[in-house]
């Protein structure tokens, strides 16, 4: 039969089920093709099982999960789940086979489970699967961190659409199976033939293979069922032969158990046509002779809407798994119970706060009634998820775009995450992380969320460590965020969490260092400072370890630490290591832990910097300079942070020394620039010394590129200093003005740099001093008094006129404030 008569064939039997009566069920096993995570065909399968009444289900997946599939009856089982095997010697090779609510696999393992009918998987044993080297193949649609499904060069959905006329497959497949509502029904309530659909797919499918195979074939399908390989290349031939050979023999052993007619599979489309092939017994063993295999565990994990919707998930992953679930679930009025959903999420996220309009039931019946018009237009049978979201984005978002991406996110794809008993095979890894999970009270949840921590609270400090020390291990369930503050090492911590599949198999790869989540962190640990290839390594190594709380790991750490500081002559390693050494030090006033030996090591490379240093920083190119910058600021934050004052004191010395070597072997502008605003912040730099030197930098002699530089330097940081020092405004004016206009273009771009960093507020301040007029060291003040908001000494009753408005605000309402803090409401309030 041809491609064009299996279809129209299917449409014909489509057709004639309503007034069929109750049709006998087919002869021999009972074959039904479906689509991995299609609703229509959950609802068809669930249909053809109640009325067949099966002794035996076979099921597309690994052998290997026959002894876990009981469990996907347990009460505490909820999809989306999946199915995980990984090899037992190295976990990192590992395959998921995802089931969602509506998956027509799930749907009838639970079926089969209720009614006692023992459930086989019949595919290939993942033991060939995740063998190196293995000849049939790997399952790449399953396999996570591997090869992703590709576009596909021939995608069978979309000549089965085509040839019935549609250009779009998917819109196609959705109209003719996936939108199918309960099946009809004879007089007496029974399915009028709940077996007509999977005869229809089945002859599509024999004459599309019939029809491609052998030719440029057909390589993955983005959705249809069809596995990857097939029929693309020989080792994509050979790939699905030795699969489907593994197939029908597990069939043939069912039909030998419980009788031809006794036997139900459900198997994605594209294999019924081999199953029904004649072969024999002995040609299928010959192509499963010899193939590699490796001792698998396996188990039931939990899986995320957000994994199936990637187009690298079992059966190449689908677009919607949100609106497919509520198709499926929905008894009745599907699209009027997706709008009314659609407009309690909006209504609960806040949407109409700030608009002019509120989401009510009216709108909700306005959708529904522009969703059925669309669709008739465009000539479907119902409304689908275009005309849903159509509908969703004019009549309840205004048109607008952002809203629309809430309903996406939460209703269409979904945030679901699935869960799984605790008592489902698991390496003790796991055991024990569930267990940490349960008593910090921190669920795992699909959708991202922050965290923040107060670490002084023993239930925040406890969750830190867990997070950091998974972190050390590999799982990343969650993520160090920088607050507004910006600061490290306080007693603050906000974290970004998101659970995903794979992690799953992170932890299984983690389980190597030990049985608890402490143990294996820490065994980490010593293996990560065994191997660290750098100082900067190492001690960012030790920060963590405190952050985790991992003092046990600390002797091993700070032994690889003392070892590389010793041997590690370059101040720029050196340096770089010393701020994560001081926020490690830090560390120990807020956690609890002992930091001496840190501090120790800590204040050992900090002298070092000192004696290294001024010989470092000479004869620096620019780009030099500008690295060197970096490790002379890290270094200065590092050397205050560890409050030793002698040690300070030489610090200081250091970059007053470095801010006037301004003769050979010269230091870089750059850097001399910034040792003496970092010694003027400090307050160990007089204005009068800081003029004195920006005057020799800016000096007529001084080449103009070496003079950028230290303004470059000088002044970085936002521009307030400029701002509120007119001297200092004054001589980088007096030296701009002075430059000669053959050097003036080699300065230029070096100086827009240093001014296009501020903010538009300050270079429009900066402007308007310039314009007006800075004065010079010494000079008249008259014209700085005319600039409105600049004097030469605070204003007392300006100042304190921001006082009730700071009491409101700290919570000492009636303090100052007028009467009863009145003033200072009505402050804010203006």
């Amino acid at each position: 039969m041809s491609v064009r008569g299996a279809v129209a064939a299917g449409t014909t039997a489509e057709a004639a089920a309503g007034t069929a009566a109750v049709a006998a069920p087919p002869p021999g096993p009972l074959l039904m093709g479906v689509r991995h995570h299609g609703p229509g065909s959950a609802r068809a399968v669930l249909a053809a099982l109640e009325a067949h009444r099966p002794a035996v289900l076979l099921v597309e997946g690994p052998p290997e999960a026959d002894a876990v599939v009981d469990l996907a009856a347990h009460e505490e089982m909820r999809p989306p789940v999946a199915l995980l095997a990984h090899a037992a010697d190295d976990p990192g090779r590992a395959v998921f086979w995802p089931l969602a609510g509506f998956s027509p696999e799930w749907v009838a393992i639970r079926w089969a489970l209720e009614h006692g009918v023992p459930v086989r998987f019949f595919d290939l044993p993942a033991a060939h699967t995740l063998a190196p080297g293995e000849a049939g193949g790997t399952r790449e649609e399953g396999r996570e961190g591997e090869e992703e499904v590709g576009e596909p060069s021939l995608d069978p959905l979309r000549v089965l659409a085509e040839t019935a006329g549609h250009d779009d497959p998917e819109r196609w497949w959705e109209d003719v199976v996936e939108h199918r509502g309960t099946p009809v029904r004879t007089a007496g309530g029974r399915p009028a033939d709940p077996y007509a659909p999977f005869a229809a797919l089945a002859d599509a499918m024999t004459a599309l293979r019939e029809a491609h195979e052998g030719t440029s074939g057909i390589p993955p399908g983005t959705a249809s069922g069809i596995p990857p390989g097939t029929a693309s290349d020989g080792a994509g031939r050979r790939r699905d032969a030795v699969r489907e050979a593994h197939m029908r023999l597990r069939l043939r052993e069912a039909r030998r158990e419980f009788g031809d007619d006794r036997v139900a599979v459900v198997c994605g489309a594209w294999h019924v046509p081999a199953l029904t092939a004649r072969t024999t017994a002995t040609a299928d063993r010959r192509l499963l002779r010899g193939l590699p295999k490796v001792r698998v565990e396996i188990t039931w994990v939990p899986w995320t809407n957000e994994r199936l919707a990637r187009r690298s998930g079992y059966g190449a992953g689908i677009t919607s798994p949100g609106w497919y679930g509520h198709l499926f679930a929905a008894p009745d009025r599907p699209v009027e119970r997706w709008m009314a959903e659609a407009a309690r999420l909006l209504r609960e996220e806040g949407r109409t706060a700030s608009s002019a309009f509120s989401v009510s039931p009216a709108h909700v019946i306005e959708a529904v009634r522009l969703a059925g018009a669309l669709a008739a237009l465009r000539g479907r049978p119902l409304p689908g998820l275009g005309e849903t979201v159509d509908a969703v984005r004019a009549v309840m978002c205004d048109g607008s775009d952002l809203p629309l991406a809430l309903v996406h996110d939460r209703l269409v794809v979904g945030d679901a995450l699935g869960t799984v008993p605790p008592d489902a095979p698991a390496v003790p890894l796991q055991r024990d992380l569930a267990r940490l999970q349960r008593s910090l009270r921190l669920r795992p949840e699909a959708r991202e969320r922050e965290l923040g921590l107060d670490l002084r609270e023993a239930n925040a400090a406890a969750r830190s460590r867990l997070l950091h020390r998974l972190r050390l291990l590999g799982v990343d369930w969650g993520e160090p965020v920088r607050t507004r503050t910006g600061g490290t090492g306080t007693f603050r911590e906000t974290w970004r969490l998101r659970w995903r599949p794979e992690l799953s198999v992170r932890i299984a790869e983690a389980g190597v260092w030990g049985t608890t989540v402490a143990a294996a962190s820490c065994a980490r640990a010593e293996a990560l400072a065994r191997d660290a290839a750098s100082l900067a390594e190492t001690t960012e190594l030790a920060e963590r370890c405190l952050l985790a709380g991992l003092g046990e790991a600390l002797p091993a750490v700070m032994r690889a630490l003392t070892d590389r500081a010793a041997l590690d002559a370059d101040v720029g390693h050196l340096a770089r290591a010393l701020p994560a050494l001081v926020r490690s030090v830090r560390y120990g006033d807020v956690r609890g832990t002992d930091a001496a030996a840190l501090r120790e090591v800590a204040e050992g490379i900090a002298e070092r910097v000192c004696v290294g240093l001024p010989p470092a920083c000479a004869g620096l190119g620019a780009a030099g300079a500008a690295e060197m910058r970096g490790h002379v600021e890290a270094a200065h934050r590092a050397v205050v942070l560890l409050g030793r004052e002698e040690l300070l004191t030489r610090w200081r010395s250091v970059l007053r020394t470095l801010a006037g070597r301004d003769r050979p072997p010269a230091v870089p502008g750059l850097l001399r620039g910034r040792c003496a605003r970092l010694l003027l912040d400090d307050g160990r730099l007089p204005e009068d010394e800081a003029a004195r030197l920006m005057g020799l930098a800016l000096s007529p002699g001084a080449p103009p590129e070496d003079a950028a530089g230290w303004i470059e330097g000088f002044v970085a940081d936002g521009g307030m200093l400029l701002v509120h020092d007119e001297r200092l405004l004054a001589l980088v004016d007096g030296w701009l003005a002075g430059i000669p206009e053959e050097a003036f273009t080699g300065v230029l771009p070096l100086l827009r740099r240093t001014f296009a960093a501020y903010e538009p507020g300050v270079r429009r301040t900066v402007g308007e001093l310039v314009r007006r007029g800075a004065r010079a060291p010494g000079g008249p003040v008259a014209a700085w008094e005319a600039v409105p908001g600049f004097g030469e000494e605070p204003d007392p009753e300006r100042a304190d006129a921001v006082l009730p408005t700071l009491r409101l605000l700290l919570g000492e309402r009636g303090a100052g404030g007028g009467r009863d803090g009145t003033a200072g409401e009505r402050v804010t309030a203006r």
